[in-house]
């Protein structure tokens, strides 16, 4: 991610406050992600150390359910910086805050919850398709 030269007067404020908010939010989730890889590796590693029958053991199947569930938020955190990514790069193209269904602005509340938005509320709830 480039940063825009703060305080720059060819950059509108209200840009540049959303690009820091999608750059905020893009260290929040990589920091995330390496809390959550370094509970993964712990988990293997605890593993590791014990001879585990996930088919008999009782604890083995908790084990398996907590491996697979930091996998799977790990996951969700790697598609979240991608979105944060395209996110910038609909900023910078001049796209950020348009719903790629309708065409129309997507209210800030959203995208203030979900910074990278890519459909209103009506489209993405399906409202699209009611439209037609």
């Amino acid at each position: 991610m480039t940063d825009d030269i703060p305080g720059d007067p060819s950059v509108p404020p209200e840009r540049e406050a959303v690009r820091k908010r999608l750059v905020a939010e893009h260290a929040d989730t990589s920091e995330r992600m390496a809390a959550l890889s370094r509970d993964f590796d712990a988990i293997v590693e605890a593993n590791a150390l014990v001879a585990v029958d996930d088919e008999h053991d009782p604890e083995g199947a908790s084990t398996a359910f907590e491996r697979a569930h930091v996998a799977a938020l790990l996951a969700q955190a790697r598609e979240h910086l991608a979105e944060l990514d395209l996110a910038v790069e609909r900023l910078e193209a001049g796209g950020y805050g348009r719903c790629e269904e309708c065409g129309e602005s997507i209210p800030a509340a959203r995208l203030e919850v979900r910074p990278a938005a890519t459909t209103c509320v009506g489209c993405a709830g399906g409202g699209a398709e009611r439209r037609r």
